[in-house]
C-alpha cells in the first residue's frame, strides 16, 4: 500500500476526524510515485505519524478517508460499517415492515461520510438496494460491498442494483454500466409510510426516488386537508400523493419532463385510482406560475440543485429569489409555502435570506412555521458539516 505524506501542519483537520485530504495538503515529494485513481493509501504526517487510510483519487479531494485506525480494509471492514449503518436505521425506526399505513421499506442505508463510508450511497426500496459510487475507490470495491450488504441484512435485501454511470468521475477510464450485482427483480414498487411508489432505478435520477423528503412529505400531509395544492418540480409526485392522502381538495403537479409527469400519474393511480382531484401538467415552472397567480392554498417548491459548486452560488441565490417570488404570488392569503434547496453550497442562512428577499419583493407578510432538513437516515457526520445539504422552510403567507 502506497503512503501519502502531508505538508507540515496540514494534519490538523484529520486529527479532528474530517474525512477528506485535499491535494494541496500533500507533500509533492510523496507523489513522485503517485497512486492510481481509486487506490487504497495510508496517510502520514510530515514527521511520519500514521493518521488515516482511504481511497486516493485525482482532483481537489485527494483522499476520502475510510478509517483513522491502521486496520485492514477487507470484507470484515465492510461488514462492520454496513452493520453499524443498518443498526442505526433499525434503532431510529425508519425500517418498518409491518403492513399498514405506517409501513416503510424505503430508506437510505448508507449516506456517504455520514456513515463513515465516503463515496458510497445505498438506498433501499423494499427487497432491492440501489448502490451508487461517487469515487473510483468505492467502484472498485462494489462487489465486496454488495456481498457484505446481503449478509448483514440477513437476506432482507435480496437484490442489489449498481447504478454509478452518472456519479463516477467523468475522467475515469472504466466500465460504468449499470446492472444487478446480486439477484434481479422487476418489482419496482416500494412502500413509504404506507403509500406505494414506482421507482425507476434504471432511468430515474439519482437512485430513482428522493428519499430525503420522506418526513417533509408527511408534514405536508398534515396541512393538505381541504386545500388546493400546487406541487412544482414534482418528479415522481411524492408530495402530490401525500397531499391526496391528506385530504386536499385539488392537487396540481408540474414538471418540465414528460417522463416525470408520466411517473407522477402512475403513482397517483397506484394509490388513488380514478380520483379526479389530481391533474398533472408538463410545463415550464415559471410559465405555469405566471398563469396561476393567487390560485393555490399550498405551494411546494422543490427544485433541482441550483448550485453544484461554489462558482455558481451567486446565480443560484438569484434563482431562489426569483422562484420564491413567483411561488408567493401563486398563494392565496392564509396559504402555506413549502420551499427547499438541495444545493450543498447554499447555507441555511443564505437560503433563508433569499426567501426573505423574495417575500419582500412579493410584498407578502410571512411567518416561519417550520425549518426543515434532511431526515435521520441521511445523517451528518459531526466532523463533516459539508454533509448538511437539504434545507427548507414552511411559511404561512398573508
Amino acid at each position: 500500500m502506497k503512503k501519502i505524506q502531508l505538508k507540515r501542519g496540514k494534519e490538523d483537520s484529520l486529527l479532528r476526524y474530517h474525512p477528506w485530504v485535499f491535494s494541496g495538503a500533500i507533500a509533492p515529494e510523496s507523489l513522485v510515485d503517485e497512486p492510481g485513481d481509486g487506490e487504497m493509501v495510508s496517510v502520514y504526517t510530515s514527521n511520519g505519524q500514521f493518521v488515516a487510510k482511504g481511497h486516493y483519487q485525482y482532483g481537489s479531494i485527494a483522499v476520502r478517508v475510510l478509517t483513522f485506525d491502521d486496520e485492514a480494509i477487507d470484507v470484515d471492514f465492510w461488514k462492520r460499517r454496513l452493520q453499524s449503518a443498518y443498526s442505526v436505521r433499525k434503532s431510529i425506526g425508519v425500517i418498518r415492515r409491518e403492513q399498514g399505513e405506517d409501513e416503510n421499506t424505503t430508506f437510505r442505508l448508507v449516506h456517504g461520510e455520514g456513515d463513515n463510508l465516503p463515496g458510497l450511497i445505498i438506498d433501499c426500496y423494499g427487497k432491492t438496494a440501489v448502490m451508487q459510487a461517487h469515487s473510483l475507490g468505492m467502484h472498485e470495491c462494489r462487489r465486496e460491498i454488495a456481498q457484505a450488504l446481503h449478509e448483514v441484512t440477513n437476506g432482507e435485501i435480496e437484490n442489489i442494483y449498481y447504478k454509478s454511470d452518472t456519479t463516477l468521475p467523468f475522467k475515469s477510464d472504466i466500465e460504468k454500466d449499470n446492472g444487478f450485482i446480486i439477484g434481479g427483480s422487476k418489482d419496482n414498487i416500494t412502500i413509504e409510510n404506507g403509500l406505494k411508489f414506482h421507482v425507476d432505478w434504471l432511468r430515474g435520477q439519482k437512485t430513482g426516488f428522493f428519499i430525503d423528503q420522506r418526513e417533509n412529505r408527511s408534514l405536508l400531509e398534515r396541512y393538505a386537508k381541504n386545500r388546493s395544492v400546487l406541487n412544482m418540480f414534482c418528479y415522481t409526485g411524492g408530495f402530490s400523493v401525500y397531499a391526496m392522502r391528506g385530504g386536499a381538495e385539488i392537487v396540481h403537479s408540474v414538471d418540465s419532463s414528460a417522463k416525470a409527469i408520466e411517473l407522477t400519474n402512475r403513482n397517483i393511480e397506484l394509490n388513488f385510482p380514478d380520483d379526479g382531484r389530481h391533474t398533472a401538467f408538463c410545463d415550464d415552472a415559471f410559465k405555469f406560475m405566471d398563469k396561476n397567480d393567487g390560485r393555490y392554498d399550498l405551494v411546494v417548491l422543490d427544485p433541482p440543485a441550483f448550485a453544484k459548486h461554489r462558482g455558481a452560488l451567486r446565480n443560484a441565490l438569484k434563482g431562489y429569489i426569483r422562484l420564491n417570488v413567483k411561488g408567493l404570488e401563486c398563494i392565496k392569503s392564509g396559504g402555506i409555502l413549502f420551499t427547499f434547496s438541495c444545493s450543498q453550497v447554499v447555507s441555511k442562512d443564505q437560503f433563508r435570506q433569499a426567501v426573505f428577499t423574495a417575500a419582500a419583493q412579493a410584498k407578502r407578510k410571512v411567518r416561519i412555521l417550520h425549518q426543515l432538513h434532511q431526515p435521520a437516515d441521511h445523517p451528518i457526520n459531526i466532523y463533516h458539516p459539508e454533509g448538511e445539504y437539504l434545507k427548507g422552510l414552511v411559511l404561512y403567507v398573508e
